[in-house]
């Protein structure tokens, strides 16, 4: 007989508390460093904290992923009551967390507990990891076993597309993730670029990038996203964002449920990690095709 299931992943999925409910999911939080001071994610400080500590003193925080040691004291008590768990990591192209968690993973298994844990690389990054989850859940309903949920989840990947258009290069410069130049380039020619996660190696790059108001951009780019596609699936749309205003998260709904007859879509919030990294009004839609 199969072992039970718990179904897990890092913080960085931004599923949301009432799809997390739903699904039964397990978090474990990254780490954020702000002034020298380590909080978890999305536990002991919030996204408008870190926005609000750059504003007012232009600190910018730093992220760092779940080591090993933290991993196995995650699991261990689970595996030793002999259950299985599929835990779903932040991309390994841009973090250490999948790579550390298959190392947890290891060391767990090495010691003889019943249980074993099945780390994926999502491929993916923020709600292109709960897409995976949503799946997951949904085969854990139907009774898979964990060993044939990982394989399925690990051949679907390249199913999931996750990408976003960022309002400013503001923070992705003062990290160092690009030039002054190009950063002062782009917001003087209100360019706002789509970064687009690559699902074949969870990578990221630039793709199109749009000029103009950003409510007239994320139109557009909705439009541009789900034309680009022709076997989206129809069960969940996720938009999710670091913060931005109402009325534009219902305008992107609206534009999408106009588009396609979706039967989920849920607005989320990126968690701390994800907002660290692309800044303010920040929004992506993110969802899963066919093939």
């Amino acid at each position: 007989m199969a072992n039970k299931i718990i179904l897990s992943a890092d913080s960085t999925c931004d599923m949301g508390p009432q799809l997390k409910e739903r699904y039964q999911v397990s978090y474990y939080p990254f780490h954020i460093i702000l002034d020298e001071k380590d909080y978890q994610d999305n536990v002991d400080i919030t996204v408008t904290e870190i926005f609000q500590a750059y504003y007012d003193r232009k600190a910018l925080p730093r992220t760092a992923a779940i080591n090993v040691g933290e991993y196995v004291e995650y699991f261990q008590d689970w595996v030793r009551q002999g259950f299985d768990v599929i835990h779903l990591n932040l991309g390994g192209a841009i973090s250490s967390a999948h790579q550390n968690c298959r190392l947890a993973a290891q060391e767990l298994a090495d010691s003889g507990a019943p249980g074993r844990v099945y780390p994926i690389d999502s491929f993916s990054l923020s709600t292109g990891i709960a897409l995976q989850v949503i799946d997951a859940g949904d085969m854990i309903a139907a009774g898979l076993p964990a060993s044939e949920i990982a394989q399925r989840l690990e051949a679907n990947r390249g199913h999931i597309h996750a990408s976003f258009i960022l309002d400013t290069l503001d923070f992705m410069r003062a990290g160092g993730r690009c030039s002054t130049v190009a950063a002062v380039s782009a917001n003087l020619l209100s360019l706002k670029p789509c970064i687009e996660v690559d699902n074949q190696s969870g990578g990221m790059h630039v793709g199109k990038k749009y000029r103009g108001a950003l409510q007239k951009v994320l139109g557009q780019y909705v439009k541009d996203k789900l034309a680009q596609y022709p076997q989206i699936k129809r069960g969940h749309l996720f938009i999710t964002y670091s913060s931005i205003a109402p009325e534009t998260v219902e305008m992107v709904r609206e534009t999408a449920a106009g588009i396609l007859d979706f039967k989920e879509i849920h607005a989320t919030r990126a968690s701390c990690t994800i907002a660290s990294h692309c800044g303010p009004n920040t929004l992506g839609i993110l969802f899963e095709t066919e093939a």
